[in-house]
């Protein structure tokens, strides 16, 4: 039997972007910076640019359905590798990366494939790593019901790779443990291990 949690669709809608005063911002923007836009390979630039962050700052809708364990699984559950990509709240400019997620999991269990739509569904907001990080582990937590609930995410942050401090490669790793995964010193340890 299969169930979804009740009031966890995205409701961001697209009719909340508003792509023409975006575009005229895009525009002021690239001419503050002394980029004219009337040459033929940069005029259509400032909509392609309004386009463009309203798809990263939106995530694909989608409901959270869960199955009954009723093969009685208590070991831990875990998915590996999710790219992700999010905007750094600070610089407006993106951080790509994986992220590892998994649970141990209570009377529900759920999709796999829903475990990455979750890692999405967060990532599509300004924010710091460290925040998207915490929000998916206990936002599962709670909709599941999982005994515990880690989340291990790394990042390549563009505001040091492009700018400041200039290091392209470095690597940025956030973690977050709820529940058994984050008191049970074993289960810890095994969720740890399995997501180096």
């Amino acid at each position: 039997m299969t169930t979804t949690q009740p009031g966890y669709t995205n409701t961001q809608a697209t009719n909340n972007i508003d792509l023409v005063a975006a575009t005229a911002a895009a525009e002021a923007f690239l001419t503050a910076l002394g980029v004219s836009t009337a040459d033929d390979h940069l005029r259509d630039t400032p909509a392609r640019m309004a386009k463009a962050w309203a798809e990263m700052l939106t995530p694909r809708p989608f409901r959270l359905t869960t199955f009954a364990n009723d093969g009685d699984y208590t070991d831990l559950l875990l998915v590996r590798d999710i790219p992700f990509q999010s905007v750094c709240e600070h610089h407006l400019l993106p951080f790509v990366g994986v992220a590892h997620v998994g649970y141990l999991p209570g009377e529900r269990i759920v999709g796999l494939s829903k475990l990455a739509r979750v890692v999405e569904k967060f990532s599509h907001q300004p924010q710091t790593q460290e925040r998207l990080t915490t929000h998916i582990a206990r936002w599962l937590h709670e909709q599941l019901g999982a005994r515990g609930v880690g989340v291990v995410m790394k990042a390549e942050h563009s505001c040091m790779s492009l700018r400041g401090v200039k290091t392209p490669g470095a690597c940025t790793t956030t973690k977050h443990l709820t529940g058994d995964l984050g008191c049970d010193p074993q289960a810890r340890e095994e969720f740890l291990t399995e997501t180096h």
